[in-house]
């Protein structure tokens, strides 16, 4: 098939030749090491070992992180990268997502430099995997009301709590485990394989990314060198600096999808005859051969341009919500619509549709889902932000962090609440601390959807 025949619009003339150049690298080492395999491992639910030390001579992990053995890319060839990887793999896309973008991410960003120095170079090489854990049992979308604790003990920090959805969290050298320590103020640790406590069981019984392990994870008195906790993470706000920084590329991935979704059904209606002809003649076919090609090149340049505004330091976290938003929910539809025009043969395996069909609904949901997306970009667009019913619209705690903020367990006593912080520090409340409307009177509220935070509000005197 003529490779022009997803880029319509000649997207390629936006791109500069070192990103074609990633991009070209990456498709030829699916298109000979990923693509035959995969489908065995997919159903078989196996995690592809072998293909890790051949990943690892790429030289792609750490994507834009700048020295320490990363390539120091672009956040456009960045993303050509994730969407490559997803157009042959979702479970692939995942496995290299984690390690590369979350847990590199992480430490380049928040790690000091003796702890860059300590980690990235081995993860560059992929000699060491990283994991990203983030997600709870309890906590999915409303992660920043994360449970798992960290406590002071002499030169350690001693984790309890229990992770869940947690990719490469059973095969991980470096595990980063975000706990709220007894200041309230949610930091990250690096949990190093082999650390005593740490127990990883990896999920079964998955529809989608079944080629990548996520594991649920259970911390009992793990302890952590002081040295391993990030250096510069302070609050949940700098977490969701990490996962802004990062959500582009799903975006990027949902293209990678719906591309080759899309690329497989022309394939597949050019080949198949019915009725004495191609299926591709068909007037029903070309209508939805049409509209997904649309869908693809509309998702092209905005992955592009918001590529572009990440490259220069201009990318708000709404921005790449709504690239996510919106993208997960066409690339559902192209991926759906390649099913049906491949009709029985949509859900066999070696037809790799059915993969991605599959695949497609975890990308949907992770790193936070449609409804999620929507809230965020909604906030910015109205300046008003959604509230539960009966909850007052006063915080925004979801995805910009909480600063600071203590879970208010059993609290019986205004001298026993914490204090709540204001994602915001710029928002005119003196020293950053969080004014309730004082009609709400003397009780506990929940804001914006966070469960489990309790907020005294005082009338003033």
């Amino acid at each position: 098939m003529a490779e022009q025949s997803t880029d319509f619009y000649a997207v390629d003339e936006l791109l500069e030749p070192d990103e074609i150049a990633i991009r070209d690298r990456v498709r030829a080492f699916c298109e000979k090491e990923v693509t035959p395999v995969i489908n065995g491992y997919w159903e078989r639910a196996e995690f592809p070992f072998d293909l890790v030390p051949k990943i690892a001579e790429l030289g792609l992990s750490g994507g834009t992180v700048q020295g320490y053995g990363s390539p120091g890319m672009s956040a456009v060839a960045a993303g050509l990268v994730a969407a490559e990887w997803a157009r042959a793999d979702g479970s692939i896309g995942t496995f290299y997502g984690v390690h590369s973008f979350l847990a590199m991410q992480s430490i380049a960003l928040l790690g000091s430099e003796e702890q860059r120095e300590r980690w990235l170079p081995a993860m560059a090489r992929l000699e060491k995997i990283g994991a990203f854990g983030l997600t709870e049992p309890k906590h999915g979308s409303d992660a920043v009301g994360l449970e798992t604790s960290a406590r002071r003990d002499g030169d350690s920090f001693v984790l309890d709590g229990a992770k869940k959805w947690i990719g490469n969290g059973s095969i991980a050298d470096y595990v980063i485990i975000w706990a709220r320590g007894q200041d309230g103020a949610v930091g990250g640790y690096v949990v190093e394989k082999g650390t005593p406590g740490y127990s990883a069981t990896v999920m079964t019984g998955k529809t989608a990314l079944r080629a990548v392990w996520q594991a649920e994870i259970t911390l009992d008195g793990v302890r952590v060198p002081a040295e391993n906790k990030l250096a510069n993470c302070h609050s949940f706000k700098d977490v969701s600096a990490v996962l802004d920084r990062t959500r582009y590329t799903v975006a990027w991935r949902a293209l990678g999808l719906a591309t080759a979704s899309y690329e497989l059904a022309l394939a597949h209606a050019l080949r198949r005859e019915q009725f004495g002809s191609p299926i591709g003649g068909f007037q029903l076919v070309q209508d939805k051969l049409a509209r997904m090609l649309a869908e693809i090149t509309s998702m092209q340049l905005m992955c592009w341009r918001l590529s572009k505004l990440a490259d220069a330091g201009r990318m708000t976290a709404a921005m790449a919500s709504l690239a996510k938003m919106n993208h997960a929910a066409k690339a559902r539809a192209i991926v759906a619509d390649a099913r049906d025009i491949l009709g029985g043969d949509g859900i066999l395996l070696e037809n790799h549709v059915a993969r991605h069909h599959a695949d497609m609904e975890a990308i949907v949901t992770f790193e936070g889902t449609d409804s999620v997306q929507a809230l965020i970009v909604g906030r910015e667009i109205t300046e008003l932000s959604a509230s539960a019913a009966g909850s007052p619209s006063v915080a925004e705690l979801t995805d910009r962090g909480e600063a600071d903020a203590l879970r208010a367990r059993g609290a019986t006593s205004p001298d026993t609440l914490p204090r709540l912080r204001s994602p915001h520090l710029d928002d005119g409340a003196a020293d950053g601390q969080l004014h309730l409307p004082v009609e709400l009177g003397r009780r506990p509220v929940r804001l914006d959807g966070v469960p489990g935070i309790g907020v005294l509000c005082r009338p003033p005197a």
